[in-house]
Order: structure tokens, then C-alpha cells, then sequence
């Protein structure tokens, strides 16, 4: 459920730091490939890539935290209107109700 939003936000984050329509799209695709590689290395490492998933996954989760909070955030605080500031708030929202219900439905 993740992935359509997160391509979304890769690709705004591309096309406001200057990248070409074209440019972003073409790195988003290959950013996106990548989640083929890693498919590939769990099929061939499966449990050794469970161990070594225990070690790196709060890593990858404090550094995605780290992006939003030194970088995504700041780059809120920018818009001055009040109707895109309400935009970002619902968003937001939205954005952890769907992680809370992802979670109660998981369990």
C-alpha cells in the first residue's frame, strides 16, 4: 500500500529539486528496479537475510525519519497560505490513518 504514494512523493521531491519531468521519472524507475535486486538477494540469501534484516532495519527507519525530519519538514513550513498549509495537515492525517489501520488489520 506504501509503494503508489511513495513513488508520488519520489517524484515531487525530484521535480522540485530541479530535475526534468523526463529525469525524474527515468530515476524513479530505477530506484523503483532496485525493489527487484532485493527480492533477488532474499531468494538467495533468505535466512541470513532474516538475521541481518534485525540489524539494519532501524537503521533504514532512523534514517527515513531523519529525511523527513532535517528535509520534508522545513520544506512545509515554507507555505505561508492557509489553504496548503490545511492541505498538508489532512494529508498528514490521512497519511497515519492508513499506517494505523494497515497495523489493525496486520494483526
Amino acid at each position: 500500500m506504501h509503494e503508489l504514494p511513495q513513488e508520488i512523493g519520489d517524484f515531487g521531491i525530484l521535480t522540485h529539486a530541479g530535475y526534468s519531468t523526463r529525469k525524474a521519472l527515468l530515476f524513479n524507475f530505477l530506484s523503483a528496479c532496485m525493489a527487484f535486486v532485493g527480492a533477488l538477494f532474499v531468494l538467495l540469501f533468505g535466512q541470513t537475510a532474516e538475521i541481518l534484516s534485525k540489524a539494519v532495519l532501524p537503521f533504514a527507519s532512523g534514517g527515513f525519519i531523519y529525511l523527513a525530519a532535517a528535509d520534508l519538514i522545513p520544506e512545509l513550513h515554507a507555505e505561508k497560505t492557509t489553504i496548503r498549509s490545511l492541505q498538508q495537515v489532512i494529508a498528514l492525517v490521512v497519511g497515519i490513518s492508513l499506517l494505523y489501520l494497515v497495523l489493525v488489520i496486520a494483526r
